[in-house]
């Protein structure tokens, strides 16, 4: 595959999740498709092809920074909303890389909904989630985790609940952990 189809592929992909309104995510897309197409324009080709590329990167920047505007403007209105669709067994998606560009001082209250965090590891991974958000948001005061009842070991799910609790209120963060028998998704709010 030549450097143009790349570009090509990567715009192509932040076109459908334009679409689909995923903007945070098309962004990304447009960005590194036009960062292609720019590296590209600065080798020596034809007058022809040079023009036609400085049209394609103009279209797409433009399309670019209106997707910034609408996510700064819906941000400042308390509308944004962002959905990330994870595969079944897929590896490589630290919170950090998922939540990281929303994490700062403004933060002060998290909800996490999932109804998987019964088992060992899942509340480890809640525990790191946790440990991000402390580090990252110095004004975080609670954090509201909706679940469902492990019935097979629901002790140690409330030990490790209660542990986090305490760990949690030495940086002066209130744990909340409600259950509920009908929650099917997770999501971070």
């Amino acid at each position: 595959m030549n450097i143009e189809n790349a570009a090509i592929n990567i715009l192509k992909r932040g076109v459908e999740l334009d679409t689909k309104k995923r903007y945070t995510e098309a962004l990304v897309c447009y960005q590194e498709g036009l960062q292609i197409l720019v590296d590209k324009m600065k080798d020596d080709i034809n007058d022809v092809t040079k023009k036609y590329l400085r049209k394609k990167v103009e279209e797409y920047m433009n399309r670019a920074e209106t997707i910034k505007k609408l996510v700064l403007k819906q941000k400042e209105t308390g509308q944004f909303h962002e959905q990330i669709q994870i595969e079944n067994n897929s590896t490589g998606h630290s919170y950090k890389a998922l939540f990281g560009r929303f994490l700062d001082d403004e933060v002060e209250y998290v909800i996490v909904e999932d109804p998987y965090i019964r088992s060992f590891h899942q509340c480890q991974n809640f525990l790191r989630l946790c440990e991000l958000l402390v580090r990252k948001c110095c004004n975080l005061r609670k954090i509201q985790l909706t679940t469902t009842k492990d019935d097979k070991s629901e002790n140690n799910q409330r030990m490790w609940f209660s542990n986090l609790l305490n760990d949690l209120s030495q940086y002066k963060v209130h744990l909340i952990v409600k259950y509920s028998d009908t929650l099917h998704d997770r999501q971070i709010m």
